[in-house]
């Protein structure tokens, strides 16, 4: 049966940045979304009704909630916070990202969903051979309960994003400025091709359905990064290297995973993504697009407050 309904997916996540990503490109194929949110009022959940979804209000703390926006769609798309990235609630824990990634395992299970994407993290499958960070154990967690489950479902295992060089997460003090030590080449992604790989997903589920895919779109060191978005927004930013003894004050496992991604890494197949998806975006493709306008009003903001002070 090909109905309207039968084609529907239903985004849990909908208005957090990887959620918006998929709603986007799963509406831009003619596919109807409905986009879960918990509060159907905020300016981001607006955007996305303007855009052709339908908002539901569920909690992914509530599994009978989820159940019930569930109902009838074809597929769900899956994705939770990270403790530590950015718009993380306040005191939200590992266990809570796990509940969290369960019980939506748990409603798509119920709901007899046809396909389940779940949004995991590069490096999760390499959970028996290294010790990895909290962020990817928590991560492989949630992909082993809906392995359990015997979901049809694929994992997108994204790197890092590249999203989050626009805002105070790695830009402070007009420089670029993280722990990453400044020669070791980091991997980064673009969001919305992880709105594409879902999207992509979903049109070809016999292709993808028990799939796990570690994805990444560029591969550069802090410096070239840095270089690259001066060049975009016509300022110099140079990169400065916070020390991990200032990271472990926050935390011994923040300062933990960025030595980590100063040693093994997340260690995509950047050409492997792109034979995938050739329309694939590297750092300079996405400040063009999009970045480098992110990145500037971020700044002009900064010098604002700044002025004020």
């Amino acid at each position: 049966m090909n109905t309207t309904e039968d084609k529907t997916i239903v985004v849990v996540g909908a208005t957090g940045l990887q959620g918006r990503a998929v709603t986007e490109q799963l509406l831009a194929a003619g596919r109807p979304v409905r986009a879960v949110t918990r509060d159907p009022g905020t300016t981001r959940a607006r955007a996305l009704a303007r855009a052709g979804a339908q908002l539901v209000q569920a909690e992914m703390d509530d599994v009978a909630s989820l159940i019930a926006v569930a109902e009838g769609a074809y597929g769900m798309f899956s994705v939770q916070p990270t403790v530590g990235s950015p718009g993380t609630p306040a005191g939200f824990s590992a266990e809570d990202e796990v509940r969290w990634g369960c019980n939506v395992a748990d409603a798509a299970h119920a709901a007899k969903m046809r396909h389940l994407v779940y949004a995991s993290v590069a490096g999760a499958g390499r959970h028996n051979t290294e010790k990895l960070p909290q962020n990817v154990v928590s991560k492989w967690r949630i992909e082993q309960h809906i392995t359990r489950l015997g979901l049809p479902a694929t994992f997108l295992r994204p790197v890092s994003f590249m999203e989050n060089y626009t805002g105070a997460y790695h830009l402070h003090d007009g420089a670029v400025a993280t722990a990453f030590a400044a020669d070791v080449p980091q991997q980064i992604m673009a969001v919305d091709d992880v709105g594409h790989f879902a999207a992509l997903a979903f049109a070809r589920p016999q292709e993808w359905i028990g799939r796990a895919v570690d994805l990444a779109g560029d591969e550069l060191t802090p410096v070239q990064i840095a270089a690259a978005i001066s060049d975009a927004v016509g300022r110099q930013l140079p990169y400065v290297r916070i020390p991990l003894e200032v990271i472990a004050e926050a935390g011994e496992e923040f300062a933990f995973a960025y030595s980590w991604l100063n040693g093994p890494g997340w260690r995509a197949d950047v050409s492997f993504t792109r034979a995938l998806h050739p329309g694939l975006m590297d750092l300079r493709t996405w400040l063009a697009r999009s970045g480098a306008a992110r990145i500037i009003d971020f700044l002009a903001a900064q010098d604002t407050a700044g002025q004020a002070r």
